[in-house]
């Protein structure tokens, strides 16, 4: 029977990956190749950097498909705690992977553009570039819809940690920190344009990012304490 601490670290693992891809792909990525109000800087880099765009979505892929992973191996390690709750955080998490694989299509359809450039000939350059960069916005408004359930199963994942006995109180208090404020993120951003460019803004998800990282890093490295009487 594998012990708590063996499911610990895979489940460590498994979020180290999730981790390490997204911010390859949501950041380090982004921020070489797209310039958002200027389609046709974003289509010239990325025209001339289109391997590294497609390592980005493949790193997607990995990100999401390790995400895929992880609330069921998460779900082995927390069902004793409590089982109602277990589910919930299982069904909420998985529920970002198939609509992040439906949306990683927009990025296709840039280097569908992009690759076939001299054959479209029902577009002129400027018109190419803006529609580069619509399915670039496309993709990022569907990363505004599964960020919702990025939020949403870490109140059930934040609530078993704290409860758990053997993970930190402190991750778990901050997971469900985490996820009010991936709901007020997007509820703001939805209701005000002038949102993203707000100070705030800027720290909405720091308790979800700073949640993750350090109960990533203690199951992958610690595991689980002893354990203590379950609730």
């Amino acid at each position: 029977m594998t012990s708590n601490k063996t499911i610990a670290r895979i489940a460590g693992l498994l979020y180290l990956i999730v981790v390490l891809m997204g911010i390859f792909h949501l950041m380090y990525v982004p921020s070489k190749l797209i310039v958002w109000n200027n389609a046709a800087i974003t289509y010239n880099n990325i025209s001339a950097s289109e391997s590294l765009f497609r390592l980005g979505i493949l790193g997607g892929f990995v990100c999401y498909l390790a995400f895929l992973l992880l609330p069921f191996v998460l779900y082995k390690l927390l069902k004793n705690v409590n089982k109602n709750w277990s589910v919930l955080m299982v069904v909420f998490g998985v529920m970002s992977a198939p609509l992040a694989f439906i949306n990683f299509s927009n990025e296709f359809s840039v280097l569908t553009l992009i690759s076939k450039a001299g054959s479209l000939n029902t577009f002129g350059i400027t018109q190419l570039q803006d529609q580069v960069l619509l399915y670039l916005g496309f993709y990022n408004n569907g990363l505004q819809i599964i960020s919702i359930f990025s939020g949403l199963w870490l109140f059930p994942f934040g609530l078993l940690v704290y409860k758990s006995g053997f993970l930190p109180k402190i991750l778990g208090i901050l997971l469900m920190m985490g996820c009010f404020g991936y709901l007020v993120d997007f509820t703001a951003g939805f209701l005000s344009p002038e949102y993203n460019k707000m100070a705030i803004s800027k720290y909405m998800i720091l308790p979800a990012s700073i949640g993750e990282i350090g109960i990533c890093l203690w199951m992958l490295f610690i595991g689980v304490r002893e354990k203590k009487n379950m609730l």
